[in-house]
This record gives structure tokens, C-alpha cells and sequence, in this order.
């Protein structure tokens, strides 16, 4: 993926820092060897299911496992396979929401906080819950702060709306597993924690915007001369979420720098030795509006209106957008609205957008693997498919590849999605799609499914407007899934009421959108659905009943009538239907007077819509 296209250029531009030091210059040969280490893919190639929304994905570049959890207290184990990965197996860890999770810096240890009062143990390589503690109050975020070789398994725990961290030890129980408690490190609750093992100093910040450095053997300043150069925070930019009023979501943390994502919607990457600011990327999406109202954003006008509202809706939630290193500490990388942005912070420049087509989901929590995927001999014979065997067994130069992969959450999703080296394959079907169907529906998302498949699909339908009825005849055999959407909404009462928001003169009338201005609408089996072209069925003649779309498998619930032959539009939107008496109907309304965005001045209403 070019780094220098415009259509992929920083939007926001990274923010220059105040009286810059000297430039830094990186060898295009370094850079593009590092680049070649990390995911290039612009869709992702395979997603995965939870049977709820999943919340957290975590790497153990050790052990080579993911670990990813969902709302419903779920959490899976999955291996990295020479291509791609396999499940190994799932826990029902908690009774409440998972509120923290964390892998342990040798990977070999995870840890669960939920809001049913337990932290939960797992060894990751015997993918086996080893122990538990019961606590007396609801906890929220978690880190490991031991290093490799050290004796001491230390987690340390924050409580929820309260400043207090506490530091455990993983393998005791619960009558002596608590070491020390930090009630006044903080003073508002804390939002964040890191832990940098080769300086053995733990990173934590709170929601009045204040980040502290500590040592989790004193509990206190670690002091300077312990690869630290700094006394006092005086000496830091340490002050600087405190300022701008805002405070950090998340943090990570590299061998030289720390990245924290903040409330106020920037990227700041610090140095770790000495607290000072390094980059600041502003991604808020005032910033992304801009863009787009003076062209540089170059997003199609009703795509970019369905990804802004989705990102009011994320800013309406609480924060969990991250943003995380590459093992290189070159590179970051974090989800906007845009897709997910690669920066090298040496040169500060954007060098990548992954998932930029992709405007159905909007990812929001990151982990990444880089490496050659190590595959034992076990996982080889117990591989799940006959491709992935065929894969592993036969070709010896795959075992000596690299398989970079992102593993990204998406908002309001019960799916995690992979971008590698590889973009999906082209023949994708039902059966072997790249959205794999690996848990059974929930009982509710059955039951639907069962009226939906009995309910018998309409071949004609009346639409009854504010300003007369249009008939239509509807075509089952060509497109069913579009015609089953169709007529579930019409008959769901979903499209009453609904406003005819765009009117083109010599082009089309459009409604469909509950939101009445082209942003909303989703399809009956929530999200979007796939495209049905048909050869028979075509932008060939005035009065063609066709989805609108903001690009290939976006279908929802907005339709469109022509009021010309618009062939352009074959095999782009599926024709559905056509009309056929009420055709004076449309042409009174695509002669209505409309504002500069193509609304009509006075409201047009679907009445409801009769299925026959």
C-alpha cells in the first residue's frame, strides 16, 4: 500500500511540535524493511465471532496465542498458525463484563478484572484458569508489573471510581494476596497503567489528567539515575493531559516511549527516560469534519455522514479506542474513523491506512503479532481445516515466513477482524467466507431468524406516500436477500413515516433512512449485507426500484427510484423492483423544490408500505 497517495494522506496531519529539534531522517530502506514486518492489507482478510460485543484483544508474542474477550464475561484462547489462526478453546470466565485484561511482559500469564468482583489467572500455554480472588470491591483496569526472572508474579488492580491501586500477588490466596495498597497516589480514578520491565517502573494516570511514574517494589518515584533523567516532574512534560483538561484512555508502552490516547481525541507519544512530549496527533473528529468540508478528506459526502454519526455514537461511549507500538518502537498504530493509521514517529509521517474500504465497522481496540508464527507439531495434526493442514504440512517455506497481523474489535461488534499481508479472497461465499461463523446464534438472533425464513417473500408491494401510492413489482428468485429485507422492514413497520430525504431532478428520489437524512438504516439482520446483481435485472429504463449504498456490501435499509435509465449504476446497486403503476407519483415528486443538499423543502413521508 503506497505511502504517498493522497487518498491515504494523515487526515488529521500529524501536529508539529513547538521549536523542533533537528529532523530526523530514516534510511528508505530501513523504513520499508520495518514496514515489511507489519500488515499491508487494506480489508481485512478473516473475522471471528463471540456471542456478544467483544471487548478486548490482547498478543503473547512468546507464547504466540490471542486471547480475546466479549461483554458477557467470555474469554477465548486462539493460536497463531503458520497462516491465519485457530481456536483452542473458551471459558465462560465471569459472571459481569470483563474490565480489564492484561498479559503478563514474559507472556505467559493472563489476568481478567470483572465487574463480578473476581480477578481470574490463566496460564496461557496450558490455556487454563490456575487461580482466582475474590475482592470486596468492583475493580477496573489491570497490568503485570513483574519482569522476567523476577520471583514475585506482581499485578497491580485499580478500583472503579476510586483512586486506590492495589498491588496482588498472583499466586497466593485471597487471605494474604494483597501487598500493598496505594490510596493516595491518585486523586481521581485511574484511567491507566503500563509497566516498562527493563526499567522495572510502573505508568499509571488518572482522570484529572495526571501521570506518575512508580516503582513496584518502593511504591514510590523510582528516583533519577534508574534510566530515568529526571527529579522531579517539574522537569517533565508529565503535566501535559493535566493542561489541556483532558486525561489518557490507554496507554502502551515501548522500549523508549509511551503513546497514550486522550478523551480530548489526540495521540501523545512521550519519551520514557525523560517524560517529555514527543509527537502529538490530533484525531478528533472536529478535525475530520474540517478535512472533509475543504476536499482533502476525499470521502464520498453520505460515506462520510455514516462514519461521523457512528463516531458520535463512540464518543457518547466510554473511551476504548487504543493506540500501540510495532516491536520496533518506530511505529504507531491506532483506529480512527478513517481506518486504522500506521505513524513513524521518527520521521512523523503516515506511512499506511488499513481498513480504509472497510466503512461498516469502525475498529477500536488494536493488538498486533509480528514474527515468523512457530507451529508445533500437536497444533499441525489438530489443525481444524483441510486447507490450514494442507498449509502447514506440505510447504516448507511457509514455516520460515513472516504472517504479521492486526487483531482489531469494532464498535458495537460481536466479531474481531484480522488484517495481514493478504487481502480476502475473491470467491468469498456463505460457506467459506472471510466472515467466519464460529459460534451458533443466540436464541433471540435464531427466533428471528426462523420468522424471517417462514415468512413468505412479497412479489408486489404498494408504497402509500404524502403525495400518492406507487406500486411495485418485486423480483424473489433474482435478489431474495434484498427482497426479504425489503419486505421484513415494510412489514415491521420500519420504513413508516420514513421522509423521501433526497430528491436528484432527471436522476432518482431516494428514502428509506429512519434518521431522515441518508446516515441510518440498517438491514434486518443488523449492519449491512452483501450486493445481488443480476444479469436480467438492470439500470436500464426509468422507474427501477435499486438499493443505495456506500460501496460494496453496505446494504441497509435506504432504497431508490430512477427516473431515467442510469446504467452507470449496474453492478454497482441492486435492482430490485420496478415500478408499475403510480409512475405520475415519482415524477411529482422528483419535481419538487429541494435545498442545496437535495431534500425536498417541505417533508415527503413514506405512509407505510403494503407487502402482497
Amino acid at each position: 500500500m503506497s505511502s504517498s497517495g493522497d487518498e491515504d494522506g494523515p487526515m488529521p496531519m500529524p501536529m508539529p511540535m513547538p521549536a523542533p529539534k533537528r529532523r530526523r531522517i530514516m534510511e528508505k530502506a530501513t523504513e520499508a524493511s520495518l514496514l515489511a514486518q507489519l500488515p499491508s492489507a487494506e480489508m481485512y482478510e478473516k473475522s471471528y465471532m463471540h456471542r456478544d460485543l467483544v471487548t478486548h484483544v490482547a498478543f503473547s508474542a512468546s507464547t504466540q496465542f490471542l486471547v480475546t474477550a466479549s461483554a458477557d464475561g467470555h474469554v477465548k484462547f486462539w493460536r497463531k498458525m503458520v497462516t491465519g489462526i485457530e481456536f483452542v478453546k473458551h471459558y465462560k470466565a465471569h459472571l459481569k463484563e470483563i474490565t480489564g485484561l492484561a498479559i503478563s511482559p514474559d507472556g505467559l500469564r493472563l489476568a481478567t478484572t470483572s465487574a463480578d468482583q473476581t480477578i481470574k489467572f490463566f496460564d496461557i500455554l496450558g490455556f487454563d484458569m490456575v487461580h482466582m480472588l475474590s475482592l470486596d470491591y468492583v475493580p477496573s483496569i489491570c497490568t503485570w508489573i513483574f519482569a522476567r526472572g523476577q520471583v514475585v508474579p506482581k499485578i497491580v488492580v485499580a478500583e472503579k471510581d476510586s483512586p486506590t491501586l492495589r498491588v496482588y500477588h498472583a499466586e497466593r490466596d485471597a487471605s494474604n494476596a494483597l501487598l500493598h495498597t496505594l490510596p493516595s497516589l491518585h486523586s481521581a480514578p485511574v484511567t491507566v497503567l503500563g509497566y516498562h520491565p527493563t526499567l522495572d517502573v510502573v505508568l499509571s494516570g488518572d482522570a484529572k489528567g495526571m501521570l506518575e511514574y512508580w516503582s513496584p517494589e518502593t511504591y514510590t518515584f523510582p528516583g533519577k539515575g534508574k534510566g530515568l533523567g529526571f527529579q522531579f516532574k517539574s522537569e517533565t512534560d508529565l503535566y501535559e493531559l493535566a493542561k489541556n483538561k483532558t486525561f489518557a484512555t490507554t496507554i502502551d508502552v515501548a522500549a523508549k516511549d509511551f503513546v497514550v490516547t486522550a478523551a480530548d481525541g489526540a495521540i501523545r507519544v512521550f519519551r520514557v527516560a525523560t517524560g517529555k512530549l514527543r509527537r502529538k496527533y490530533d484525531e478528533s473528529l472536529a478535525v475530520f469534519e474540517d478535512a472533509q468540508a475543504d476536499g482533502t478528506l476525499q470521502l464520498d459526502a453520505i460515506d462520510f455522514g455514516k462514519r461521523r454519526a457512528v463516531e458520535k455514537e463512540v464518543l457518547e461511549t466510554p473511551p476504548v479506542s487504543n493506540c500501540i507500538f510495532d516491536e520496533s518502537g518506530v511505529f504507531i498504530l491506532f483506529p480512527t474513523l478513517l481506518g486504522i493509521k500506521m505513524i513513524n514517529v521518527e520521521t512523523n509521517k503516515l506511512v499506511r491506512v488499513l481498513g480504509k474500504v472497510e466503512n461498516t465497522e469502525r475498529f477500536m481496540t488494536l493488538c498486533l503479532f509480528q514474527g515468523t508464527p512457530t507451529v508445533n507439531t500437536q497444533f499441525q495434526k489438530h489443525a481444524s481445516t483441510q486447507a490450514q493442514k494442507k498449509l502447514v504440512m506440505s510447504d516448507p517455506k511457509a514455516k520460515d515466513e513472516t504472517d504479521p497481523t492486526v487483531f482489531a474489535t469494532a464498535f458495537k461488534k460481536a466479531r474481531f477482524y484480522c488484517f495481514s499481508t493478504r487481502e480476502p479472497a475473491d470467491d468469498d461465499d456463505e460457506d467459506n467466507g472471510r466472515d467466519v461463523f464460529n459460534e451458533k446464534p443466540t436464541l433471540d438472533a435464531a427466533h428471528i431468524a426462523t420468522e424471517t425464513t417462514s415468512s413468505k417473500l412479497g412479489s408486489r408491494a404498494v408504497i402509500h406516500t404524502t403525495m400518492g401510492d406507487i406500486f411495485l413489482t418485486l423480483y424473489p428468485t433474482e435478489a431474495p436477500r434484498t427482497v426479504e429485507n425489503f419486505c421484513t422492514h415494510a412489514r415491521n413497520g420500519y420504513y413508516d413515516n420514513c421522509l423521501v430525504h433526497r430528491v436528484i431532478k432527471n436522476f432518482m428520489i431516494q428514502t428509506g433512512d429512519p434518521n431522515g437524512d441518508g446516515t441510518g438504516g440498517e438491514s434486518i439482520w443488523g449492519g449491512e449485507f452483501e450486493d445481488e446483481f443480476h444479469r436480467n435485472l438492470r439500470h436500464d429504463r426509468p422507474f427501477t426500484l435499486s438499493m443505495a449504498n456506500a460501496g460494496p456490501r453496505t446494504n441497509g435499509s435506504q432504497f431508490f427510484i430512477t427516473t431515467v435509465p442510469t446504467p452507470w449504476l449496474d453492478n454497482k446497486h441492486t435492482v430490485f423492483g420496478r415500478v408499475d403503476t403510480g409512475k405520475e407519483t415519482v415524477s411529482n415528486i422528483e419535481n419538487v423544490e429541494t435545498d442545496e443538499y437535495d431534500k425536498p423543502l417541505e417533508d415527503i413521508r413514506i405512509i407505510n408500505i403494503d407487502i402482497m
